[in-house]
């Protein structure tokens, strides 16, 4: 089943990101470079990630020496839905797994079952706030999820 549900590294570094901005407890802007490192990704592809979510008021950025980006709204009224659809667009509805529509309609034997898990990750999604997660940083440096979420 691993495979079958999958995420953009976008999305998995904008949710990463934005957690790491609640666990770290800071009002400081964080730097791409600082995120990057951690990360152990590309500057260069992050920074077009918090650029966008800056765009669409998920991150604001501060510019120069001590500049970065910060969260533009409280974690509580953030939704993990809202930062797919920042970085990815809409969630992807379709019902077939060549994007082919090679089935009839309602003939399809993963129809049903793909709807079903479409609906329930962007339930998931939009049900599940960033406060939720509880992100909190270890004195490794290393960000846990204390929150449980259904």
């Amino acid at each position: 089943m691993a495979g079958l549900l999958r995420v953009s590294e976008a999305f998995a570094l904008a949710f990463h990101a934005m957690a790491y901005m609640v666990a770290s407890g800071e009002e400081r802007p964080v730097a791409a470079a600082e995120l990057a490192r951690l990360f152990g990704v590309s500057e260069a592809h992050l920074a077009k990630v918090l650029q966008r979510l800056a765009r669409l008021g998920l991150l604001s950025s501060k510019r120069g020496p001590k500049g970065g980006f910060v969260l533009a709204r409280e974690p509580e009224q953030v939704t993990l839905l809202d930062i797919h659809e920042a970085v990815d667009g809409p969630l992807d509805s379709s019902t077939c797994l060549l994007n082919e529509h090679l089935c009839k309609p309602g003939t399809c034997v993963m129809e049903k079952l793909l709807r079903s898990v479409y609906n329930e990750v962007r339930q998931h999604l939009a049900g599940t706030r960033l406060s939720d997660l509880q992100p909190q940083m270890t004195e490794e440096g290393e960000m846990t999820y204390a929150g449980s979420v259904d």
